[in-house]
């Protein structure tokens, strides 16, 4: 494609060169440049890709886009712009032909319930027939394809590029879980959405790196609803007002609140075989009854936007009803099946506001035990492992202390540092340091009516020990343990 055609609606300063040299791929990693391609400087966090114009030139880049002044002599084409990063997803938008004016995109933003509810909607369009992606935290999946991903939302060149290979192959829905931060830095600039979509707020992701305040963090979630043909929102959340202050979508509201479309009823908690979730009557637009296969209240809400979201798509209410019934997110409050007498179960939860979460949420369905089984991340924070431990030793009825991803540090320091802050409870545990012993012990020792919470790893697949990645799947360890 010619530098003319990828520049397409940007604004731009030709420095020197030709805007009709032909392109072959844009890049923004100078160790990933091959000849004849287009090399755009992003400053990063940590480092600033001006800093490495002239290996991208050595490498065989044609063309530089920069966005500050500076003097490039080799014989290449030299475009200036306002923002790289923000012209980033423009120009990947125009060298992948538009992918999202050929799909339906839905786009999710909040603090919680972004990947969950991203996959009821998801299994919500593919039961009612519609082919559907996903681009989010867990990666980038449609059919049977999954690419990992580095960020909960991928840089605007993976996301035009997977979108195009997705349209290609004839998705027609595709759902993307958009954070803060790349709302913030342009990721998505550019992409009209057709559907916006807001969970909640709650104070998060302020510090160094990421956003300087709440206010900070609150605009930047806010700027979906300017780039989003229709907003679904979360009327309950303390901070909607200023959500919808400055959209300029069609709204739509969902939550217990007497204004909403999609009003929360009532609902109550719901466990048998296999089954730990919710029934939920939704009264407004819909007036009917779910039932929703993941537990506890965030459930209800995560739900009921997914409802809102299919019924503005047009979706069957018995799509809605099957698909929600059996629907499962891979390590988020995900239920093995085990046994009929005791559950297990898998999540994510990898701090002590997240374990405190899915510990009360469980404490609510009365099991015989709760035993909570978790290990935490090497050369991260040591507060974090005493408000695991202690918020662990003050719900769980049994704590099995065990090794998570302990990167460069002896797993031993990490499970004493967890049992520093259990010891600040009553709270009964036991240590073992390989995670699959850990694991066999829960289930050799599970009474019935217990709920097994496997906890921290979620949907990850390996083991980061010693400086080393090796494949580890809970799923595949309990299956083992079982077969034994």
């Amino acid at each position: 494609m010619s530098v003319r055609d990828i520049l397409d609606n940007i604004n731009y300063k030709l420095v020197k060169g030709s805007l009709d040299t032909e392109v072959k791929n844009i890049i923004y990693d100078s160790r990933k440049v091959n000849k004849g391609d287009l090399f755009i400087a992003l400053r990063g966090q940590n480092s600033d890709g001006h800093d490495y114009i002239d290996m991208a030139i050595e490498s065989g880049a044609k063309v530089i886009v920069i966005d500050k002044k500076m003097e490039i002599l080799d014989d290449v084409t030299v475009i200036e712009v306002d923002d790289t990063r923000k012209s980033l997803s423009y120009m990947a938008s125009n060298f992948f032909s538009r992918p999202f004016e050929d799909v339906v995109s839905i786009a999710i933003t909040g603090t919680k319930g972004k990947t969950t509810t991203s996959w009821m909607i998801k299994n919500i369009l593919e039961e009612d027939n519609k082919k559907t992606g996903v681009i989010g935290t867990m990666g980038i999946f449609y059919d049977d394809k999954h690419y990992e991903t580095v960020n909960t939302t991928p840089e605007s060149y993976e996301i035009q590029k997977y979108a195009r290979e997705m349209v290609d192959a004839g998705v027609k829905y595709i759902v993307m879980e958009v954070s803060s931060q790349a709302l913030k830095v342009g990721r998505v600039e550019g992409i009209l959405f057709d559907y916006g979509i807001f969970t909640n707020l709650t104070r998060d992701h302020i510090g160094d790196g990421e956003h300087s305040d709440m206010d900070d963090y609150i605009y930047s979630k806010s700027l979906l609803f300017k780039q989003c043909k229709k907003g679904i929102f979360n009327i309950d959340d303390s901070y909607y007002e200023r959500m919808v202050k400055n959209s300029t979508c069609d709204i739509h509201t969902f939550g217990r609140d007497d204004k909403a479309d999609f009003r929360i009823d009532g609902f109550k908690l719901f466990r048998r075989e296999h089954f730990i979730g919710v029934e939920v009557n939704i009264k407004g637009v819909i007036n009917d009854t779910f039932l929703i296969n993941t537990p506890g209240e965030f459930s209800v809400y995560n739900g009921v936007c997914a409802i809102a979201v299919a019924y503005l798509l047009g979706c069957n209410i018995d799509s809605m009803k099957v698909a929600l019934s059996k629907v499962a997110v891979k390590g988020r409050v995900e239920i093995v099946p085990v046994s009929d007498k005791y559950s297990v179960i898998i999540d994510y939860a990898h701090n002590g506001v997240a374990m405190e979460n899915i510990l009360t949420t469980m404490k609510a369905y009365h099991p015989k035990r709760i035993v909570s089984l978790f290990g935490a991340g090497g050369n991260r924070s040591r507060d974090r492992r005493f408000d695991m431990g202690e918020v662990s030793g003050k719900y769980a009825d049994l704590t099995i202390i065990t090794e998570d991803n302990s990167r460069m540090e002896d797993v031993n320091d990490i499970m004493n540092d967890i049992e520093i802050g259990i010891k600040r409870t009553n709270g009964k545990y036991i240590k073992i340091a390989n995670r699959t012993d850990a694991i066999k012990y829960a289930i050799d020792n599970a009474m019935e009516g217990d709920i097994i919470l496997l906890l921290g790893k979620g949907h990850e697949t390996y083991q980061d020990k010693n400086g080393k990645k090796t494949h580890y799947d809970e799923r595949e360890v309990i299956k083992e343990i079982i077969n034994s």
